[in-house]
């Protein structure tokens, strides 16, 4: 007689390639073979992207590996809603996703920003960019468990892509404008911003998602500070993607601080 795990077992035979996975289906479990190859593919070219820059910033390439960063950042951006869009979400791509954000968003700017100016700190200067990754792993792993329990509306802590997006931008306006990086003051800077970057991501500050922006109506004079904001970051691509990270990412801190130190309404 054919054991229960009989079938199961033959998906595992050593031989072949294979993921297998369990889903629900008008209640009942499926098991379904194979991944999804579309949104896969852009996670995988986030992965790349953020590779890419570990390498380039291991060779003393900063601008490139910084731009490298971003583009995995919109590699991530576009495989969430490419697997929405075609109804191909799934539980290994989930897991795929992280394990790709963990290297494009913690691993790479941690590598980058140590390169480029926390190696004259020393020890220091390693262990503040290991808090960064710490900090990123942290974060991602919150995310997960998180996940259909939280406002969609706003991330709880600030988001890994970023926050890689400041650490990414620092760099890339430093390198760009020919910053003293390698002076023992600008290092310790550096290192503030990075550990500072690294504990916002494990925060519990609410951070707007803008998840909701693209559905609603606004006011059509909103569209002229949003263009006025385009055209200042395009002015000066580094110092504009810096700034608007900086802003956002004290958004949330300086909110909460507004809403304790506001006197409360009398009944």
């Amino acid at each position: 007689m054919q054991h229960p795990n009989d079938e199961q077992d033959d998906d595992h035979d050593g031989i072949t390639f294979e993921v297998v996975e369990e889903t629900s289906e008008n209640g009942k479990k499926v098991r379904n073979t194979g991944i999804y190859l579309l949104p896969n593919l852009f996670t995988t070219a986030a992965l790349f992207s953020g590779f890419y820059a570990i390498i380039a910033s291991m060779q003393g390439r900063f601008e490139p590996a910084a731009i490298a960063i971003f583009f995995a950042a919109l590699f991530d951006g576009m495989d969430g809603r490419v697997a929405r869009m075609t109804n191909t979400q799934s539980a290994f791509g989930e897991q795929y996703d992280s394990l790709s954000d963990l290297v494009s968003f913690g691993v790479a700017p941690a590598i980058l920003v140590f390169s480029w100016s926390l190696q004259t700190l020393g020890k220091f200067g390693w262990i503040c960019a290991f808090i960064y990754t710490v900090c990123a792993a942290f974060r991602l792993a919150r995310f997960n468990v998180q996940i259909g329990s939280v406002d969609k509306r706003y991330f709880i802590g600030l988001a890994s892509p970023l926050a890689a997006a400041i650490i990414a931008s620092m760099v890339w306006a430093g390198f760009d404008n020919q910053m003293p990086n390698h002076l023992k003051e600008f290092a310790i800077v550096a290192s503030v911003i990075t550990v500072f970057t690294g504990f916002l991501m494990v925060s519990n500050f609410k951070f707007y998602s803008f998840k909701e922006l693209d559905r609603s109506r606004v006011p059509f004079a909103m569209m002229l500070p949003a263009v006025l904001v385009m055209g200042i970051v395009f002015y000066d691509l580094p110092i504009g993607l810096l700034a608007v990270s900086v802003v956002y990412a004290m958004s949330a801190p300086l909110t909460a601080i507004w809403h304790k130190m506001r006197p409360a309404k009398s009944p």
